[in-house]
């Protein structure tokens, strides 16, 4: 895990800041996702079938299967010290760009594309915060194209700052 300062932040823009571990994706995820999401396409949760007729040679995970593993993995491999909370904002970007067969190991490599101030009245505690944009790119162990990319958005906020005298 990488701990970051609430105000070192913006010096880290452009930078790798972390490699997350690695994620087993099991059918039993997929399973669980299919039924939160109410997709049951066949790729995905008819193992038998997708072992017969899929190009993927069996079931894969749904893209946006890993995509929800992104909080997760930057919550196990990232911390700001100073922040009191984060609040996931939005996406820039998104593609997937390779199947997730079940049974192979993710992890994630974050940048952090940009940092941008926000001003007290802009936050939800009323102390500083940072809007910032998180380059991620999700790896497959043994292949060498990505599985995802995405820009999350995701706001970091201390608590407000109180002046004693």
């Amino acid at each position: 895990m990488r701990e970051i300062e609430f105000d070192e932040i913006p010096t880290l823009v452009g930078q790798e800041v972390a490699v997350s571990g690695w994620r087993t994706i099991t059918q039993q995820q997929v399973d669980l996702f299919a039924d939160a999401t109410g997709d049951h396409q066949w790729i995905h949760v008819d193992v038998l079938r997708a072992q017969r007729e899929s190009p993927f040679g069996g079931p894969v995970a749904h893209g946006f299967l890993t995509l929800s593993l992104l909080p997760a993995l930057l919550g196990e491999s990232i911390r700001i010290r100073g922040a009191v909370m984060g609040v996931n904002y939005g996406l820039n970007r998104v593609r997937f760009t390779a199947p997730v067969p079940v049974g192979a190991d993710l992890r994630a490599r974050v940048t952090l594309k940009s940092a941008d101030a926000l001003a007290s009245a802009e936050t939800l505690t009323g102390g500083p915060g940072w809007q910032l944009v998180w380059g991620v790119t999700f790896e497959m162990r043994g292949q060498e194209r990505p599985a995802c990319v995405a820009e999350m958005v995701a706001r970091s906020l201390a608590a407000p700052v109180t002046i004693t005298p």
